[in-house]
């Protein structure tokens, strides 16, 4: 389990958050949670996890369940792990942070940073004219505490990310995956190399 870390710092290029999205119908949350702790221990600062079929209360509750049952098995193996249930891993002295997402989180964040901007020009500190993609970036940056995705793995046959996030991931790379169910480690970090090869040209 060294050679995560390892591999984290031999690639050109590293997320710092990756989003993880599952359009299959039954989620295995044990897969998911290997996901998880294989994008903290090579190095990833921000993890989000998302499933559009799933109540956001269920997927947290099962989610940390199935982490638990893993690092619980990393400890019995030799590995130190730090499990705390405010969503914050330190896994083989890397720490990263967790959030679960539904599919209101994307929608509320855009209505929050609206409401901020009409606010501002209530009290004339900005003006209508001053809205544009930058200040919308911005005042999305305020309300979520997260950075945008740099990279969004997507499992299952469906070709959308079905409502994740819809504003912070017009500039995210995106690769899909065929299923999450039994995906290997080999898998995973494959997905990262084919990543930190893509020359993102930002719409130029």
């Amino acid at each position: 389990r060294q050679r995560w870390r390892a591999d984290g710092r031999a690639l050109r290029k590293l997320p710092v958050h990756v989003g993880l999205v599952v359009t299959e119908e039954e989620p295995s949350y044990a897969d998911m949670a290997s996901l998880v702790v294989w994008c903290m221990a090579v190095g990833i600062s921000y993890v989000s996890v998302y499933d559009h079929n799933v109540v956001i209360y269920s997927l947290n509750y099962k989610l940390l369940s199935a982490l638990s049952d893993y690092l619980k098995h990393m400890q019995n193996n030799g590995v130190f792990v730090a499990f705390k249930l405010c969503f914050v891993l330190s896994v083989l002295n890397c720490q990263s942070t967790l959030k679960v997402l539904s599919p209101e989180d994307g929608k509320a964040d855009i209505v929050k940073a609206a409401q901020n901007f009409c606010q501002l020009v209530a009290q004339q500190q900005r003006t209508h004219s001053d809205l544009d993609v930058n200040m919308l970036d911005n005042l999305l940056s305020s309300t979520n505490g997260f950075p945008d995705p740099d990279l969004v793995l997507k499992f299952g046959p469906v070709d959308s990310t079905l409502g994740f996030l819809p504003w912070h991931i017009r500039l995210t790379e995106i690769i899909s995956l065929p299923s999450h169910l039994n995906i290997n480690y080999e898998d995973f970090f494959s997905a990262l190399h084919h990543y930190a090869a893509c020359e993102q040209r930002w719409g130029k």
